[in-house]
């Protein structure tokens, strides 16, 4: 699908020449590409773990703030998440009857309790969203300096025209990735 036709008002292309706007036409049609399996992976996963969107959002919090040395109380995922305490209590019911999520004391508050992953809810976010963000990596890794350079510049551009200004914070506190056995293709 084409963004815009050559006749469009709503874009300036009085500086490119018709290839030029062909190419930023197949730019904009590879990245359209690039968001729909990305969206068909992401449906798959939540699919294979029977979650949604909220779940998964929560439980990769979760696994970031363990992988971190952190504890998560409700009120975490509440802020995180964007719902209401009383949801958050139905999420986590939810996910600790689905053998998701355990419920262990505060170190040091008794007023509130932490939440952790389970083992193997971890093992299968690995082996699933972990080895998509490996190969991921592999096509980051097979750039040159000067293209990553490009793809950070343009997907930041990207993120500034759709975003206010300061509201995604820096693309590198993202990573959350794994540290040491990153799953290998």
């Amino acid at each position: 699908m084409r963004y815009f036709t050559i006749d469009s008002d709503l874009i300036d292309r009085s500086a490119l020449s018709d290839e030029e706007f062909a190419q930023c036409a197949r730019v904009m049609g590879a990245l359209q590409q690039w968001q729909r399996a990305s969206r068909a992976l992401s449906d798959a996963s939540r699919r294979y773990m029977h979650l949604n969107e909220s779940d998964m959002r929560a439980i990769r919090m979760i696994l970031r703030a363990q992988r971190d040395g952190q504890v998560v109380t409700p009120k975490d995922i509440a802020h995180e998440v964007g719902i209401s305490s009383a949801s958050t209590t139905k999420l986590v019911d939810r996910l600790e009857a689905a053998g998701h999520l355990v419920r262990v004391p505060h170190p040091t508050d008794r007023r509130t309790t932490c939440i952790e992953v389970t083992e193997s809810t971890r093992r299968s976010a690995r082996d699933t969203i972990g080895r998509q963000h490996a190969r991921r990596f592999d096509v980051v890794a097979a750039m040159s300096p000067r293209e990553r350079e490009v793809a950070i510049r343009f997907l930041s551009a990207l993120a500034d025209a759709d975003v206010p200004q300061g509201e995604l914070g820096d693309p590198e506190d993202e990573l959350d990735e794994p540290q040491g056995d990153t799953p290998r293709r």
